[in-house]
């Protein structure tokens, strides 16, 4: 017998479904005419921006008021620029600068070009106060570690993409900046009181809520002291106690994907997952970016079962997809200001972010030496470095322990060494690397991550990025004096 037909639209009306590939198949337009909430669109979707376009239009075919989310942080997490780099630097470019104008500026700027491609919801910025120089999945994604500077930023960026007519998600509640572990592979955990997160880090929060925001994401994190064991998109205590009735949030509560290992194995599955965050107090469930039709019939089905056997009750499913056809209605009404998306506001920012240590002469066509990193599942295979920037340098890459310092100085020969990375300090093999070379060559170093306090001995310059995007390299290829 199948699925009763009122009970699966609302089930379907608390989703965010994705699909596979730069046309949206039949099934997807086909499941927004039922009532599926909307779909996330990640860079297997992006070809180019006429064709992204003609893909949210073809979804409005089957439902007009469906929303159309994405991750468009700026920085090194983009999916309109998957496949070049983001023209915008991230947050921590932004945090560092310290302009709240400016950060209000490249959101509005971000948000004009996506109300343009027909996206209504941007899954940014992230708020997360960053603490943990080892932090895998934040990082430069941040705007900082000081509480006051990451709420006074965050406020300007949610107020800057809704000028835009663009819905803000602020992420990743109650805050992910502590871990040390990435949460699409493993639940991190952070062991803290609740004092110490008012202090340091619900603050931003705070800052967009009273900046309007219209979604916030959870995070799937273990905070023993409100959670216990299980993550915050799991607990009613962060979800409702916290968000809604300390901090007085009205909007939509929107969960990381459930697909990730976070949420997924804590609850035995995307169903069940989606059962325990509705239960919860989520109201839109990211499913995530590996979807297909029998996956969201699955969780829809799950859902529905659990409306019939107690697990949920009616009237939580009703408040939640009541509270996503809210955020609809929003997108549809909002009125965004007229300017234009401007990416070479990007690049004027990268420039402003940019931070030197040392001395940046005498490096007459240097051997430039990029040093492999794994990308985030939250990144993706984003091209980074000083490469796309160069004129006429040389350029290799190599991974850190894999690479004998003589190598590279019998590469080099009279020549320099640039040496380009992201989070060096934790890379493995790049602090031995760095002090290998620098002992005996002349060496300028690029960091493109997370600036971290190590600073490596005996190099020329250390070059400071705040992250990895289109626009960063090119603001450290310009400042070596190696730009085309």
């Amino acid at each position: 017998m199948g699925l009763d037909p009122g009970l699966r639209r609302l089930a379907l009306g608390t989703l965010l479904a994705a699909y596979p590939g730069p046309v949206p198949p039949d099934w997807a337009v086909d499941l927004l005419a039922d009532g599926l909430a909307g779909h996330t669109l990640f860079g297997t979707n992006v070809h180019d921006h006429s064709q992204v376009a003609a893909s949210t239009a073809a979804l409005r075919s089957g439902r007009p008021d469906a929303l159309i989310a994405i991750d468009e942080e700026g920085g090194d997490v983009t999916r309109l620029a998957h496949a070049t780099g983001s023209p915008y630097p991230g947050n921590a470019a932004l945090g560092a600068i310290g302009d709240v104008a400016l950060t209000r500026r490249v959101y509005q700027s971000i948000g004009a070009e996506l109300a343009a491609l027909g996206i209504t919801v941007n899954l940014a910025p992230t708020v997360d106060v960053n603490t943990a120089d080892e932090n895998p999945v934040i990082g430069t994604r941040s705007f900082g570690a000081d509480p006051v500077r990451v709420a006074a930023h965050s406020a300007a960026a949610v107020t800057g993409l809704q000028a835009a007519g663009v819905a803000a998600c602020a992420k990743h509640f109650p805050g992910h900046g502590a871990t040390v572990a990435d949460s699409h592979h493993e639940l991190p955990t952070v062991d803290a009181p609740l004092s110490l997160l008012r202090q340091r880090d619900l603050p931003p929060f705070g800052a967009v809520i009273a900046a309007g925001a219209r979604a916030v994401m959870t995070a799937h994190i273990r905070v023993p002291s409100l959670t216990g064991a299980d993550p915050a998109t799991f607990s009613r205590a962060v979800l409702v106690d916290l968000l809604r009735t300390d901090l007085g949030f009205t909007g939509a509560v929107i969960t990381d994907a459930l697909e990730m290992k976070g949420a997924a194995v804590a609850a035995g599955g995307v169903g069940p997952a989606a059962v325990r965050a509705l239960a919860a107090g989520a109201d839109l469930l990211c499913i995530g970016a590996r979807v297909d039709a029998e996956l969201v019939e699955r969780v829809a089905a799950e859902i529905v079962d659990a409306l019939t056997d107690g697990r949920l009750a009616a009237t939580r499913v009703e408040q939640a997809a009541g509270r996503g056809a809210e955020l609809a209605a929003w997108t549809q009404t909002a009125v965004g200001s007229p300017a234009a998306g401007d990416p070479e506001l990007g690049y004027a920012a990268a420039r402003r972010a940019l931070r030197v240590d040392g001395v940046l002469t005498g490096l007459d066509r240097p051997l430039v030496v990029q040093l492999h990193t794994e990308s985030t599942i939250a990144e993706g295979r984003v091209p980074w470095g000083l490469g796309p920037h160069l004129d006429g340098v040389p350029e290799i890459r190599v991974i850190a322990t894999e690479t004998d310092p003589a190598t590279l100085r019998g590469l080099a020969g009279d020549r320099p060494i640039v040496l380009v990375g992201r989070h060096l300090h934790r890379l493995p093999g790049g602090p031995e690397l760095v002090a290998g070379l620098a002992a005996q060559h002349p060496v300028t170093v690029v960091e493109m991550g997370w600036p971290a306090q190590w600073r490596p001995a005996g190099v020329r310059a250390f070059v400071t990025t705040y992250g990895a995007s289109h626009a960063n390299g090119r603001a450290a290829a310009e400042a070596l004096g190696l730009a085309r």
